[in-house]
């Protein structure tokens, strides 16, 4: 079942990233033509706004392609943190390509270089039509992102400050992005016709640079965060440590490390004090049961790894509270 689930969130990623490379292509072709016939900077750095998009979505269907290879000997772990390096370089795409040309564009045309306005009756029909395509783009990541935090019982919000997935996250977040970008270039070429000062054309496209900017850290943040190998859901560690705590060979737990390898996917290792009375052979035959048995229960569990050890041994007291602190000794 669980095996289904991933296979089926993976299949919603991948439609959610294709309708939002195939939105972004086309907004991109309508924002350069508009963008050429009105002379708008605004609709320049809006049409460099969607190519940098559309790189972005290549880059996402890179991710998932190549993330879901299964392990072999050069990657005993898997290829799951491939998603985090693509989605990274998509954070790059986002800034290089969008929002260097709107700052370039900006200053341009504040420094009077920019062209003439015409006919901006074009761009205001383009950004309209954009807004519309986006808005399908956009409304299926919703959609997306309300459906998976519903079944981790989580808002949105804390859904995607916690979530190990960057690709819908990339997608959200650009199309976000896009919808107030495209306000932005509205507002910027209407404030150009109405007054007939180029001014504001400028300023709107610096403002939209300044967005791309914020959107490309906030994702560059994040999968800097999941490629350094962050800690699992802490609600996840916390029901590994109380499951094992409750198995009747484990005395004690005595250190709980989890890792991130990939969506769906984390890396556990526990220390853990078993029952004295266990002899060799079935110490062995118990840490094969309760792996198997940590699987069957928790489907996020990768690998798993179960080294028995001492509570009171001080060299590996000391690592774990210089890790933790004192609290460790009542959780991970």
């Amino acid at each position: 079942m669980a095996e289904r689930r991933n296979q089926h969130e993976g299949g919603e990623s991948t439609l959610t990233v294709v309708l939002a490379l195939m939105v972004n292509l086309g907004i991109a072709v309508m924002k350069a033509v508009a963008g050429a016939i009105t002379g708008s900077a605004a609709l320049l750095a809006e049409a460099a706004h969607s190519v940098a998009d559309t790189f972005t979505e290549g880059l996402l269907l890179t991710a998932l392609r190549r993330s879901a290879r299964p392990a072999d000997r050069r990657h005993p772990f898997g290829y799951g943190k491939e998603r985090y390096f693509w989605s990274l370089m998509a954070a790059v795409s986002i800034f290089a390509s969008g929002a260097v040309f709107a700052f370039v564009e900006g200053v341009r045309t504040l420094a009077g270089e920019g062209q003439e306005q015409v006919r901006p009756l074009v761009g205001y029909v383009v950004l309209a039509l954009a807004f519309a395509l986006e808005l399908v783009s956009w409304t299926q990541a919703v959609r997306q992102v309300r459906r998976e935090a519903r079944a981790e019982k989580r808002g949105v919000p804390h859904y995607l400050r916690l979530s190990d997935d960057p690709t819908v996250k990339t997608v959200l977040l650009e199309d976000s992005a896009a919808l107030v970008g495209l306000l932005l270039a509205f507002a910027g070429l209407g404030l150009h016709d109405l007054t007939g000062s180029a001014v504001w054309d400028g300023v709107a496209s610096l403002a939209i640079g300044v967005l791309l900017v914020v959107v490309a850290y906030t994702l560059g943040r994040t999968n800097k965060g999941l490629l350094i190998g962050r800690q699992a859901d802490p609600r996840l560690v916390r029901r590994v440590y109380d499951w094992l705590t409750r198995q009747r060979e484990v005395e004690a737990v005595v250190d709980l490390l989890t890792m991130v390898t990939g969506t769906d996917r984390v890396l556990l290792c526990a220390r853990v004090d078993f029952d004295d009375s266990l002899g060799v052979a079935e110490l062995e035959r118990t840490c094969v049961r309760l792996a198997t048995a940590l699987r069957d229960e928790f489907a996020e569990l990768d690998e798993i790894f179960l080294e028995p050890v001492p509570r009171a041994d001080p060299h590996l007291r000391a690592r774990v509270l210089a890790r933790y602190g004192e609290i460790t000794r009542r959780q991970p």
